[in-house]
C-alpha cells in the first residue's frame, strides 16, 4: 500500500513521533492506522505524545562558532535536571554542530544529525529520557571576529546563558569581554536604530505622562521627555551603555579604542518568555490523590 503524506501527518499528529518513524511504521503495517500505533509503542516511541503538551522551560543553550560564523541554540526540557544528563548534552552539542550548515530553527529541524532529522533525533530522546523537549529557535552572527560566552556553563559550550559577539576589526579577547557585558546587562538592542518603534513610543507615552504628573508646562515637558528617552536609549542599547569592564566608557567607546566596531550580537537564555505553570506542593499532592 502506498503510504501518503496525509497518512504520516495523520500518525505523528496522533502519536507525537517523529516523521520518518511515522512513515516507518506505516510501512511495516502497510498503512494500518491502528498496527501503526501499536509498532510505535512497542519501539518507545510513542511516548512522546503523551508529554507534549507539557511545559517545557527548563533546558539548555548552547553555541558553537567555526571560522566567522557563531551560531546559538536552545533545546528545552521540562526540569533543569535534565541539562547535567550527558546524553541529552551530546545531543545538543550535535544540533549546535548542525546549526552551523543552516539558516533558521525550520531548516535546522529538518537537518540530518546521526541519519536522522533533528526533529525526529528529538523525539527519541523524549522517549528514552522521558520529558517533554523541544528545539525552541536558534539564531547567528557573522563578522570578522566572532566571540562566544556561556554563562553558569552547564558543560563546555553550553549553559544558562549563551552569547555571541561579531565583530569588524578587533580582537576575540575584546569579543569575549562584550559577550560578558552583554549577558550581565541584557540590551534590548544593538543601537537605536535597531529598537523595536513599539518599545520607544511605549516608554515615551509613560515619560510623557510621570512628567504631565508634575503640573509643568508642556514646553518643560518636552526637553524632560527628550533628557530621559536619552537616559533610556543609554540604558537598553548595547552601544549607549556603560561597559561593564569599564564604567567610564560606553561600550560603544570602549569599542572604538579597541579598535573594533561591534556590528551584531546574540544573548540567549533558556525559557526567557515562556510561561511557566506552578503548582504548590500541597495541592500537586491533592490533585494526584484525585487521581
Amino acid at each position: 500500500m502506498a503510504i501518503t503524506a496525509a497518512m504520516v501527518k495523520e500518525l505523528r499528529e496522533m502519536t507525537g513521533a517523529g516523521m520518518m518513524d511515522a512513515k516507518k511504521a506505516l510501512t511495516e503495517t502497510d498503512g494500518d492506522q491502528e498496527a501503526a500505533i501499536d509498532w510505535l509503542r512497542t519501539k518507545g516511541l510513542a511516548k512522546a505524545a503523551k508529554k507534549s503538551g507539557r511545559t517545557a522551560a527548563e533546558g539548555l543553550v548552547a553555541v558553537k562558532v567555526e571560522g566567522g560564523k557563531g551560531v546559538a541554540v536552545e533545546v528545552n526540557s521540562e526540569t533543569d535536571f535534565v541539562g547535567k544528563n550527558a546524553d541529552f548534552q551530546k545531543m545538543v552539542a550535535g544540533i549546535a554542530n548542525v546549526a552551523l550548515t543552516v539558516s533558521d530553527v525550520d531548516a535546522l529541524n529538518a537537518a540530518e544529525l546521526n541519519g536522522k532529522p533533528v526533529s525526529a533525533v528529538i523525539t527519541d530522546a523524549i522517549a528514552t529520557i522521558g520529558e517533554n523537549m523541544s528545539l525552541r529557535r536558534m539564531a547567528s552572527v557573522e563578522g570578522d571576529v566572532v566571540a562566544s560566552y556561556i554563562h553558569n556553563p552547564a558543560t563546555d559550550g553550553m549553559g544558562n546563558i549563551g552569547v555571541l559577539v561579531a565583530l569588524k576589526g578587533g580582537d576575540e579577547a575584546f569579543g569575549k569581554q562584550v559577550a560578558m557585558h552583554i549577558a550581565a546587562a541584557a540590551p534590548q538592542s544593538l543601537s537605536e536604530a535597531d529598537l523595536d518603534p513599539a518599545v520607544v513610543e511605549k516608554e515615551k507615552n509613560v515619560q510623557i505622562e510621570i512628567a504631565r504628573e508634575s503640573g509643568k508646562p508642556e514646553q518643560v515637558i518636552e526637553k524632560m521627555i527628550v533628557g530621559r528617552m536619552k537616559k533610556f536609549m543609554a540604558e537598553v542599547t548595547l552601544l549607549g551603555q556603560n561597559f561593564v569592564i569599564n564604567p567610564d566608557l560606553t561600550v560603544e567607546a570602549a569599542a572604538k579604542e579597541a579598535g573594533a566596531e561591534i556590528v551584531g550580537y546574540v544573548r540567549m537564555q533558556v525559557g526567557e518568555g515562556i510561561e511557566k505553570k506552578s503548582e504548590d506542593f500541597a495541592a500537586e499532592v491533592a490533585k494526584a490523590a484525585q487521581g
